[in-house]
Formats: C-alpha cells, sequence, structure tokens
C-alpha cells in the first residue's frame, strides 16, 4: 500500500514537475549529466535576505531525475540556506546511503521520504541525486561566486 503511494507521487512529479522552466531572474545556476541514464538538469537559485527565494530546474532525463527534481524544488524554496543545506544532507542519506541514518527520514517531508527505495537500485541513485548536486554548485556559485547573497532587490541577479 505504501509503496503504491510513492509509486504514484514519483509518477505524479515527473509527469508534472513542480518549479519548472527558466526563471526570469535568478542569482546562480548549475548543470548535471548522467551520461549512464541519459538525464540532463539544469538547477537555478533565487535568494534574497532570507535564504533561498526559489528554486526552479529544466531539463530531461528519466522519471526518477524529474521527480526528484521537482521535488527538490518544492522543499527547498523558502528555506534558510542552513535548512536546505541540511535538508540535502538528509536526502542524500536517505538514498545513497547503505544503512542510512534513522534520523534522516525525520529531517525530510514525507514526497522525499518516497525516495529512499532508489537506494536498492544503486545504478538509479545518480538519476535521484543529480539535481540535487547541481543545487550544492548553485549555492556554491552564488555564495561564494558573487562575494554572498545578494541584496534582494528585484534589478539583483541574472537574467533568463
Amino acid at each position: 500500500m505504501l509503496e503504491s503511494l510513492y509509486q504514484q507521487i514519483l509518477l505524479d512529479h515527473s509527469r508534472h514537475p513542480c518549479h519548472h522552466g527558466r526563471p526570469e531572474r535568478f542569482d546562480a545556476e548549475a548543470e548535471g549529466h548522467n551520461p549512464i541514464c541519459g538525464d540532463k538538469v539544469r538547477v537555478f537559485v533565487t535568494l534574497n535576505d532570507d535564504g533561498i527565494e526559489e528554486v526552479r530546474f529544466e531539463g530531461a532525463g528519466c522519471a526518477i531525475s524529474q521527480a526528484s527534481a521537482s521535488m527538490m524544488t518544492n522543499a527547498l524554496s523558502g528555506l534558510s540556506i542552513e535548512e536546505a543545506t541540511a535538508v540535502r544532507a538528509a536526502f542524500l542519506d536517505l538514498v545513497a546511503a547503505a544503512e542510512p541514518d534513522k534520523s534522516s527520514g525525520e529531517r525530510v517531508n514525507e514526497e522525499l521520504r518516497s525516495m529512499s527505495e532508489v537506494r536498492r537500485f544503486p545504478a538509479r541513485v545518480k538519476c535521484a541525486t543529480l539535481a540535487w548536486h547541481a543545487l550544492a554548485r548553485a549555492l556554491d556559485e552564488a555564495l561564494n561566486g558573487s562575494g554572498g547573497p545578494p541584496s534582494g532587490s528585484v534589478g539583483g541577479g541574472k537574467t533568463g
């Protein structure tokens, strides 16, 4: 029963992804590519004074990569950098660790927990984590490449 619910969540996100498409304005972007599966994703991060205003993505690939990217944008938009970093670490532990920390499942929402079964299929772990690794590079670019978070002004950042 629970497995079919999780499968439905994954299918819904892959067919109707949230926060999909290049934003008009963003502070950083990063790309990820999985040559084994053919997944490609580009993650866009818009910051404000409080942290992450919005995370968006564009790309194409398998259902797992697209669903994971969609779930990531839902989970992280509106969080502080510290909160987002903690969620990212918990998610990566949940899907990639042979024996995830018990607290990892508690630190992510139910949508993200639905991806935990991916760890049983090692070839698919990269699909599930691709957007999350791109996000880390985009945040690093936003925070370190430009000397720190932007002021949050509408005119700041990059334009798409």
